[in-house]
Protein backbone atom coordinates (compact mmCIF):
# COMPACT_ATOMS: atom_id res chain seq x y z
CA UNK A 1 0.00 0.00 0.00
CA UNK A 2 1.58 3.24 -1.16
CA UNK A 3 -1.20 5.42 -2.60
CA UNK A 4 -4.45 6.14 -0.72
CA UNK A 5 -7.49 7.86 -2.21
CA UNK A 6 -9.69 9.66 0.32
CA UNK A 7 -13.32 9.27 -0.76
CA UNK A 8 -14.68 12.18 1.25
CA UNK A 9 -14.53 15.94 1.75
CA UNK A 10 -14.38 18.60 4.47
CA UNK A 11 -12.75 18.19 7.85
CA UNK A 12 -12.64 14.38 7.80
CA UNK A 13 -10.84 14.35 4.44
CA UNK A 14 -8.28 16.85 5.78
CA UNK A 15 -7.84 14.79 8.94
CA UNK A 16 -7.28 11.54 6.99
CA UNK A 17 -4.88 13.18 4.52
CA UNK A 18 -2.70 14.40 7.37
CA UNK A 19 -2.37 10.95 8.94
CA UNK A 20 -1.70 9.34 5.55
CA UNK A 21 1.09 11.85 4.93
CA UNK A 22 2.51 11.24 8.40
CA UNK A 23 2.71 7.55 7.48
CA UNK A 24 4.46 8.28 4.18
CA UNK A 25 1.57 7.55 1.80
CA UNK A 26 0.85 9.41 -1.43
CA UNK A 27 -2.57 11.03 -0.95
CA UNK A 28 -5.25 11.46 -3.60
CA UNK A 29 -8.23 13.75 -3.05
CA UNK A 30 -11.50 13.66 -4.95
CA UNK A 31 -13.76 16.67 -5.25
CA UNK A 32 -17.01 17.92 -6.72
CA UNK A 33 -17.02 21.01 -8.92
CA UNK A 34 -18.02 23.41 -6.08
CA UNK A 35 -15.23 21.93 -3.93
CA UNK A 36 -12.44 22.74 -6.40
CA UNK A 37 -10.88 25.27 -3.99
CA UNK A 38 -11.51 23.21 -0.83
CA UNK A 39 -8.72 22.67 1.70
CA UNK A 40 -8.58 18.89 1.26
CA UNK A 41 -7.94 19.43 -2.46
CA UNK A 42 -5.04 21.76 -1.68
CA UNK A 43 -3.45 19.52 0.94
CA UNK A 44 -3.49 16.24 -1.00
CA UNK A 45 -0.57 15.26 -3.22
CA UNK A 46 -2.98 14.79 -6.09
CA UNK A 47 -6.63 15.70 -6.73
CA UNK A 48 -9.21 14.76 -9.31
CA UNK A 49 -12.70 16.13 -10.00
CA UNK A 50 -15.37 13.42 -10.03
CA UNK A 51 -18.59 15.29 -10.76
CA UNK A 52 -21.06 18.06 -10.05
CA UNK A 53 -22.48 19.57 -6.91
CA UNK A 54 -25.00 16.89 -6.02
CA UNK A 55 -23.62 14.07 -3.86
CA UNK A 56 -25.18 11.52 -6.22
CA UNK A 57 -23.07 13.00 -9.02
CA UNK A 58 -19.84 13.05 -7.02
CA UNK A 59 -19.22 11.73 -3.50
CA UNK A 60 -21.84 8.98 -3.91
CA UNK A 61 -20.89 8.22 -7.51
CA UNK A 62 -19.17 4.82 -7.28
CA UNK A 63 -18.26 4.71 -10.95
CA UNK A 64 -16.58 8.11 -10.83
CA UNK A 65 -14.69 7.37 -7.61
CA UNK A 66 -13.43 3.98 -8.79
CA UNK A 67 -12.43 5.46 -12.16
CA UNK A 68 -10.46 8.12 -10.28
CA UNK A 69 -8.81 5.45 -8.13
CA UNK A 70 -7.82 3.38 -11.16
CA UNK A 71 -6.61 6.44 -13.09
CA UNK A 72 -4.43 7.61 -10.20
CA UNK A 73 -3.23 4.05 -9.42
CA UNK A 74 -4.57 4.12 -5.85
CA UNK A 75 -3.84 1.01 -3.79
CA UNK A 76 -6.49 1.78 -1.19
CA UNK A 77 -9.53 3.94 -0.48
CA UNK A 78 -10.35 5.50 2.88
CA UNK A 79 -14.06 6.43 2.98
CA UNK A 80 -14.12 8.58 6.14
CA UNK A 81 -17.66 8.75 7.54
CA UNK A 82 -20.95 9.27 5.72
CA UNK A 83 -21.24 9.00 1.92
CA UNK A 84 -20.02 5.48 0.92
CA UNK A 85 -18.35 4.56 4.21
CA UNK A 86 -20.93 1.86 5.07
CA UNK A 87 -21.93 0.79 1.57
CA UNK A 88 -21.18 -2.93 1.03
CA UNK A 89 -21.66 -2.65 -2.75
CA UNK A 90 -18.87 -0.09 -2.89
CA UNK A 91 -16.60 -2.36 -0.83
CA UNK A 92 -17.25 -5.26 -3.20
CA UNK A 93 -16.46 -3.09 -6.20
CA UNK A 94 -13.19 -1.98 -4.57
CA UNK A 95 -12.31 -5.64 -4.03
CA UNK A 96 -13.12 -6.43 -7.67
CA UNK A 97 -10.50 -3.88 -8.75
CA UNK A 98 -7.93 -5.08 -6.16
CA UNK A 99 -8.23 -1.82 -4.25
CA UNK A 100 -8.08 -2.16 -0.46
CA UNK A 101 -11.09 -0.68 1.30
CA UNK A 102 -9.97 0.73 4.66
CA UNK A 103 -12.74 -0.58 6.86
CA UNK A 104 -14.74 -3.75 7.54
CA UNK A 105 -15.68 -6.27 4.86
CA UNK A 106 -18.76 -6.04 2.66
CA UNK A 107 -20.12 -9.15 4.38
CA UNK A 108 -19.80 -7.49 7.79
CA UNK A 109 -21.51 -4.35 6.56
CA UNK A 110 -24.38 -6.38 5.16
CA UNK A 111 -24.71 -8.29 8.41
CA UNK A 112 -24.76 -5.15 10.56
CA UNK A 113 -26.38 -2.76 8.09
CA UNK A 114 -29.82 -4.20 8.83
CA UNK A 115 -30.44 -3.05 12.40
CA UNK A 116 -33.26 -5.53 12.97
CA UNK A 117 -30.96 -8.38 11.87
CA UNK A 118 -28.28 -7.11 14.24
CA UNK A 119 -30.75 -7.26 17.12
CA UNK A 120 -31.23 -10.97 16.45
CA UNK A 121 -27.46 -11.55 16.46
CA UNK A 122 -27.05 -9.76 19.79
CA UNK A 123 -29.97 -11.61 21.40
CA UNK A 124 -28.12 -14.87 20.69
CA UNK A 125 -25.25 -13.92 23.05
CA UNK A 126 -27.49 -12.59 25.85
CA UNK A 127 -26.38 -8.98 25.67
CA UNK A 128 -29.37 -6.84 26.75
CA UNK A 129 -31.28 -5.10 23.96
CA UNK A 130 -34.14 -2.61 24.05
CA UNK A 131 -37.49 -4.48 23.86
CA UNK A 132 -38.95 -4.41 20.35
CA UNK A 133 -39.38 -6.32 17.10
CA UNK A 134 -36.78 -8.87 16.07
CA UNK A 135 -37.30 -8.24 12.34
CA UNK A 136 -38.59 -5.65 9.87
CA UNK A 137 -42.30 -5.09 10.41
CA UNK A 138 -45.36 -3.99 8.44
CA UNK A 139 -47.70 -1.39 9.88
CA UNK A 140 -50.01 -4.12 11.22
CA UNK A 141 -47.06 -5.95 12.81
CA UNK A 142 -45.90 -2.66 14.34
CA UNK A 143 -49.34 -2.28 15.91
CA UNK A 144 -49.13 -5.80 17.35
CA UNK A 145 -45.63 -5.14 18.73
CA UNK A 146 -46.89 -1.90 20.30
CA UNK A 147 -49.53 -3.89 22.21
CA UNK A 148 -46.77 -6.03 23.70
CA UNK A 149 -44.12 -3.41 24.57
CA UNK A 150 -46.42 -0.42 25.07
CA UNK A 151 -46.01 3.28 24.25
CA UNK A 152 -43.99 5.43 23.81
CA UNK A 153 -42.04 3.62 21.12
CA UNK A 154 -39.63 4.38 18.28
CA UNK A 155 -40.05 3.47 14.63
CA UNK A 156 -36.55 3.04 13.21
CA UNK A 157 -35.15 2.42 9.74
CA UNK A 158 -33.60 -1.05 9.53
CA UNK A 159 -30.86 0.39 7.29
CA UNK A 160 -30.65 3.60 9.30
CA UNK A 161 -27.93 5.74 10.76
CA UNK A 162 -27.16 9.36 11.59
CA UNK A 163 -30.52 9.87 13.28
CA UNK A 164 -32.53 9.54 10.04
CA UNK A 165 -35.59 7.36 9.51
CA UNK A 166 -36.65 7.58 13.17
CA UNK A 167 -40.03 8.63 14.56
CA UNK A 168 -41.20 8.73 18.16
CA UNK A 169 -44.78 7.52 18.66
CA UNK A 170 -46.79 8.20 21.81
CA UNK A 171 -50.09 6.52 20.97
CA UNK A 172 -52.00 4.30 18.54
CA UNK A 173 -53.45 7.36 16.81
CA UNK A 174 -49.96 8.54 15.77
CA UNK A 175 -48.60 5.20 14.57
CA UNK A 176 -49.85 5.06 10.97
CA UNK A 177 -48.76 8.60 10.10
CA UNK A 178 -45.35 8.23 11.78
CA UNK A 179 -44.81 4.87 10.07
CA UNK A 180 -45.48 6.40 6.63
CA UNK A 181 -43.19 9.38 7.32
CA UNK A 182 -40.35 7.22 8.61
CA UNK A 183 -40.58 4.89 5.61
CA UNK A 184 -40.40 7.80 3.18
CA UNK A 185 -37.38 9.29 4.94
CA UNK A 186 -35.66 5.90 5.12
CA UNK A 187 -36.25 5.24 1.42
CA UNK A 188 -34.83 8.62 0.51
CA UNK A 189 -31.81 8.38 2.81
CA UNK A 190 -30.88 4.70 2.49
CA UNK A 191 -32.77 3.26 -0.47
CA UNK A 192 -34.40 0.83 1.96
CA UNK A 193 -37.68 1.55 3.76
CA UNK A 194 -37.82 -1.48 6.08
CA UNK A 195 -38.81 -0.45 9.60
CA UNK A 196 -38.54 -2.03 13.03
CA UNK A 197 -39.92 -1.06 16.42
CA UNK A 198 -38.22 -0.37 19.75
CA UNK A 199 -39.53 0.64 23.15
CA UNK A 200 -38.66 4.29 23.72
CA UNK A 201 -36.66 4.75 26.90
CA UNK A 202 -37.68 8.06 28.44
CA UNK A 203 -34.42 9.54 29.73
CA UNK A 204 -31.50 7.29 28.74
CA UNK A 205 -27.89 8.19 28.16
CA UNK A 206 -26.34 7.38 24.78
CA UNK A 207 -23.06 5.61 25.50
CA UNK A 208 -20.79 4.21 22.79
CA UNK A 209 -17.60 2.13 22.94
CA UNK A 210 -14.69 2.46 20.54
CA UNK A 211 -13.27 -0.92 19.56
CA UNK A 212 -10.47 -2.13 17.27
CA UNK A 213 -10.14 -5.73 16.13
CA UNK A 214 -7.65 -7.25 13.69
CA UNK A 215 -8.09 -10.27 11.42
CA UNK A 216 -6.22 -12.46 13.90
CA UNK A 217 -8.93 -12.12 16.55
CA UNK A 218 -7.20 -9.56 18.76
CA UNK A 219 -9.74 -7.04 20.06
CA UNK A 220 -9.39 -4.06 22.38
CA UNK A 221 -11.68 -1.26 23.49
CA UNK A 222 -10.53 2.34 23.89
CA UNK A 223 -13.08 3.36 26.49
CA UNK A 224 -16.54 4.84 26.15
CA UNK A 225 -17.97 8.15 24.98
CA UNK A 226 -21.13 9.89 26.20
CA UNK A 227 -23.03 11.24 23.17
CA UNK A 228 -26.28 12.17 24.91
CA UNK A 229 -26.33 15.89 24.05
CA UNK A 230 -28.38 15.63 20.85
CA UNK A 231 -30.86 17.57 18.77
CA UNK A 232 -33.30 15.58 16.63
CA UNK A 233 -31.11 12.47 17.07
CA UNK A 234 -28.02 14.37 15.87
CA UNK A 235 -25.11 14.58 18.30
CA UNK A 236 -23.97 18.06 19.38
CA UNK A 237 -21.46 17.50 22.19
CA UNK A 238 -19.60 14.33 23.16
CA UNK A 239 -17.22 13.55 26.00
CA UNK A 240 -15.06 10.78 27.39
CA UNK A 241 -15.08 9.22 29.88
CA UNK A 242 -18.84 9.31 30.39
CA UNK A 243 -19.75 11.32 33.52
CA UNK A 244 -22.03 9.78 36.15
CA UNK A 245 -21.35 6.25 34.88
CA UNK A 246 -20.72 3.84 37.75
CA UNK A 247 -17.52 1.77 37.53
CA UNK A 248 -19.32 -1.59 37.60
CA UNK A 249 -21.73 -0.55 34.84
CA UNK A 250 -18.87 0.89 32.78
CA UNK A 251 -17.00 -2.41 32.93
CA UNK A 252 -20.12 -4.35 31.92
CA UNK A 253 -20.63 -2.10 28.89
CA UNK A 254 -16.98 -2.23 27.80
CA UNK A 255 -16.88 -6.02 28.19
CA UNK A 256 -20.12 -6.37 26.22
CA UNK A 257 -18.68 -4.33 23.32
CA UNK A 258 -15.64 -6.60 23.08
CA UNK A 259 -17.83 -9.69 23.42
CA UNK A 260 -19.99 -8.52 20.52
CA UNK A 261 -17.00 -7.71 18.29
CA UNK A 262 -15.48 -11.14 18.94
CA UNK A 263 -18.79 -12.95 18.41
CA UNK A 264 -19.30 -11.48 14.94
CA UNK A 265 -15.59 -11.66 13.95
CA UNK A 266 -15.48 -7.91 13.39
CA UNK A 267 -12.41 -6.42 11.71
CA UNK A 268 -11.06 -2.85 11.80
CA UNK A 269 -12.24 0.15 13.82
CA UNK A 270 -15.87 0.20 14.92
CA UNK A 271 -18.24 1.65 17.48
CA UNK A 272 -20.72 -0.31 19.58
CA UNK A 273 -23.58 1.89 20.79
CA UNK A 274 -25.73 1.44 23.90
CA UNK A 275 -28.53 3.15 25.77
CA UNK A 276 -28.15 3.39 29.56
CA UNK A 277 -30.99 4.05 31.98
CA UNK A 278 -30.36 3.75 35.69
CA UNK A 279 -28.22 0.68 36.29
CA UNK A 280 -29.34 -1.05 33.10
CA UNK A 281 -27.77 -0.92 29.64
CA UNK A 282 -29.10 -2.00 26.26
CA UNK A 283 -27.34 -2.65 22.96
CA UNK A 284 -28.45 -0.29 20.18
CA UNK A 285 -26.27 -0.69 17.06
CA UNK A 286 -22.76 -1.03 15.60
CA UNK A 287 -21.25 1.61 13.33
CA UNK A 288 -18.74 0.16 10.87
CA UNK A 289 -16.74 3.34 10.24
CA UNK A 290 -14.72 6.04 11.92
CA UNK A 291 -17.01 8.24 14.03
CA UNK A 292 -17.28 12.02 13.88
CA UNK A 293 -16.41 12.10 17.60
CA UNK A 294 -13.30 9.87 17.36
CA UNK A 295 -10.90 12.74 18.29
CA UNK A 296 -11.89 12.72 21.96
CA UNK A 297 -10.86 9.06 22.20
CA UNK A 298 -7.56 9.96 20.54
CA UNK A 299 -7.03 12.75 23.07
CA UNK A 300 -7.33 10.51 26.13
CA UNK A 301 -5.44 7.53 24.66
CA UNK A 302 -2.79 9.26 22.55
CA UNK A 303 -3.71 6.94 19.68
CA UNK A 304 -4.31 7.85 16.03
CA UNK A 305 -7.42 5.88 15.05
CA UNK A 306 -7.03 6.52 11.32
CA UNK A 307 -3.51 5.13 11.54
CA UNK A 308 -4.85 2.03 13.27
CA UNK A 309 -7.52 1.65 10.58
CA UNK A 310 -4.83 1.61 7.91
CA UNK A 311 -2.61 -0.82 9.81
CA UNK A 312 -5.46 -3.31 10.27
CA UNK A 313 -6.48 -2.91 6.60
CA UNK A 314 -2.93 -3.83 5.62
CA UNK A 315 -3.44 -7.18 7.34
CA UNK A 316 -1.09 -6.45 10.22
CA UNK A 317 -1.85 -7.52 13.80
CA UNK A 318 -2.51 -4.98 16.52
CA UNK A 319 0.75 -3.94 18.16
CA UNK A 320 -0.89 -3.60 21.58
CA UNK A 321 -3.37 -5.37 23.85
CA UNK A 322 -5.95 -4.21 26.38
CA UNK A 323 -3.50 -3.68 29.24
CA UNK A 324 -1.46 -1.33 27.05
CA UNK A 325 -4.41 1.05 26.69
CA UNK A 326 -4.11 3.76 29.34
CA UNK A 327 -6.59 6.64 29.29
CA UNK A 328 -5.68 10.00 30.78
CA UNK A 329 -7.93 12.90 31.68
CA UNK A 330 -11.17 14.08 30.10
CA UNK A 331 -11.88 15.17 26.52
CA UNK A 332 -14.92 17.00 25.13
CA UNK A 333 -15.95 17.71 21.54
CA UNK A 334 -18.41 20.36 20.33
CA UNK A 335 -19.67 20.33 16.73
CA UNK A 336 -19.83 23.69 14.93
CA UNK A 337 -22.61 23.76 12.33
CA UNK A 338 -23.70 26.51 9.94
CA UNK A 339 -27.22 26.63 11.32
CA UNK A 340 -29.18 29.43 12.97
CA UNK A 341 -30.42 28.16 16.36
CA UNK A 342 -32.73 31.16 16.81
CA UNK A 343 -34.49 30.44 13.50
CA UNK A 344 -35.27 26.74 13.84
CA UNK A 345 -31.69 25.82 12.91
CA UNK A 346 -32.07 26.88 9.28
CA UNK A 347 -28.74 26.41 7.44
CA UNK A 348 -26.98 29.73 6.80
CA UNK A 349 -24.04 29.17 4.46
CA UNK A 350 -21.83 31.89 2.99
CA UNK A 351 -18.21 33.01 2.80
CA UNK A 352 -15.78 33.02 5.71
CA UNK A 353 -14.94 36.73 6.08
CA UNK A 354 -12.89 36.50 9.27
CA UNK A 355 -11.40 33.36 10.80
CA UNK A 356 -9.51 32.90 14.05
CA UNK A 357 -8.69 29.40 15.25
CA UNK A 358 -7.82 29.19 18.99
CA UNK A 359 -4.88 27.23 20.34
CA UNK A 360 -3.25 26.27 23.61
CA UNK A 361 -2.38 23.09 25.47
CA UNK A 362 -4.98 20.36 25.00
CA UNK A 363 -6.83 22.17 22.19
CA UNK A 364 -7.57 20.65 18.78
CA UNK A 365 -9.81 22.13 16.09
CA UNK A 366 -10.64 19.77 13.22
CA UNK A 367 -11.85 21.83 10.25
CA UNK A 368 -11.36 22.58 6.56
CA UNK A 369 -11.82 26.35 6.73
CA UNK A 370 -9.78 29.31 5.56
CA UNK A 371 -10.44 33.01 5.21
CA UNK A 372 -12.36 33.65 2.01
CA UNK A 373 -13.63 30.07 1.74
CA UNK A 374 -17.21 29.86 0.47
CA UNK A 375 -19.10 27.05 2.18
CA UNK A 376 -21.15 25.17 -0.42
CA UNK A 377 -24.84 24.58 0.42
CA UNK A 378 -24.94 21.03 -0.91
CA UNK A 379 -23.45 19.02 1.96
CA UNK A 380 -23.57 18.46 5.72
CA UNK A 381 -23.85 21.58 7.86
CA UNK A 382 -20.97 20.69 10.21
CA UNK A 383 -17.91 22.83 9.43
CA UNK A 384 -15.65 22.27 12.46
CA UNK A 385 -15.13 20.26 15.62
CA UNK A 386 -13.76 21.88 18.77
CA UNK A 387 -11.93 19.31 20.90
CA UNK A 388 -10.38 19.97 24.30
CA UNK A 389 -8.48 17.78 26.77
CA UNK A 390 -7.67 18.38 30.43
CA UNK A 391 -6.86 16.50 33.62
CA UNK A 392 -10.36 16.84 35.09
CA UNK A 393 -13.85 17.33 33.71
CA UNK A 394 -14.26 20.80 35.19
CA UNK A 395 -10.95 21.86 33.67
CA UNK A 396 -12.07 20.49 30.31
CA UNK A 397 -15.38 22.40 30.54
CA UNK A 398 -13.53 25.62 31.42
CA UNK A 399 -11.19 25.08 28.49
CA UNK A 400 -14.14 24.50 26.12
CA UNK A 401 -15.72 27.75 27.35
CA UNK A 402 -12.47 29.61 26.67
CA UNK A 403 -11.98 28.13 23.20
CA UNK A 404 -15.58 28.73 22.12
CA UNK A 405 -15.34 32.34 23.31
CA UNK A 406 -12.10 32.83 21.36
CA UNK A 407 -13.14 31.09 18.14
CA UNK A 408 -14.11 33.54 15.37
CA UNK A 409 -15.97 32.41 12.24
CA UNK A 410 -17.55 35.49 10.65
CA UNK A 411 -19.63 35.54 7.48
CA UNK A 412 -21.95 32.66 8.36
CA UNK A 413 -24.45 31.89 11.11
CA UNK A 414 -23.52 29.03 13.41
CA UNK A 415 -24.46 27.27 16.64
CA UNK A 416 -21.27 28.46 18.38
CA UNK A 417 -23.02 30.61 21.00
CA UNK A 418 -25.48 27.82 21.77
CA UNK A 419 -22.60 25.43 22.44
CA UNK A 420 -21.03 28.06 24.69
CA UNK A 421 -24.27 28.37 26.66
CA UNK A 422 -24.51 24.59 27.07
CA UNK A 423 -21.11 24.68 28.78
CA UNK A 424 -22.65 26.87 31.50
CA UNK A 425 -25.86 24.88 31.88
CA UNK A 426 -26.01 23.37 35.43
CA UNK A 427 -27.35 20.02 34.20
CA UNK A 428 -24.47 19.71 31.76
CA UNK A 429 -21.85 20.86 34.27
CA UNK A 430 -23.04 18.24 36.77
CA UNK A 431 -22.97 15.55 34.04
CA UNK A 432 -26.59 14.66 34.75
CA UNK A 433 -27.82 15.10 31.19
CA UNK A 434 -29.50 12.51 28.95
CA UNK A 435 -30.78 12.41 25.36
CA UNK A 436 -33.76 14.65 26.22
CA UNK A 437 -31.42 17.46 27.29
CA UNK A 438 -32.21 19.78 24.36
CA UNK A 439 -35.95 19.19 24.73
CA UNK A 440 -35.82 20.12 28.41
CA UNK A 441 -33.03 22.73 28.46
CA UNK A 442 -33.21 24.14 24.94
CA UNK A 443 -34.81 27.42 25.94
CA UNK A 444 -32.02 28.20 28.42
CA UNK A 445 -29.16 27.51 26.00
CA UNK A 446 -30.81 29.51 23.20
CA UNK A 447 -31.28 32.56 25.40
CA UNK A 448 -28.36 34.75 24.38
CA UNK A 449 -27.81 38.07 22.64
Amino acid sequence: MKRILIANRGEIAVRIIRTCKDMGFHTIAIYSSPDKDALHVTLADQAICIGGAKSTSSYLNMDAILSAAILTKADAIHPGYGFLSENPDFVERCNHHDITFIGPSAEMMKKLGDKSNTRQIIQAINVPIVPGSSKAVSLEEAKQTAKVIGYPLLLKAAAGGGGRGIRAVKSDSELASAYAQAKLEAKSAFGNDDMYVEKQLLEPKHIEVQIIRDRFGHCVHLGERDCSIQRRNQKIIEETPAPQLKSKLRKQILDAAVQIANHIDYENVGTVEFLVEGDEFYFMEINTRIQVEHPITEMITGMDLVREQIIVAQGKPLSFNQKDIVTKGVAIEARITVEDPKNDFIPRVGSIDVLHIPGGVGVRIDHALFQGYRIPPFYDSMIAKVIVHAATRLQAINKMRRVLSELVIEGVSSNQKMLYMICYNPTFVKGEYHIRFMEQEGASVLYYR
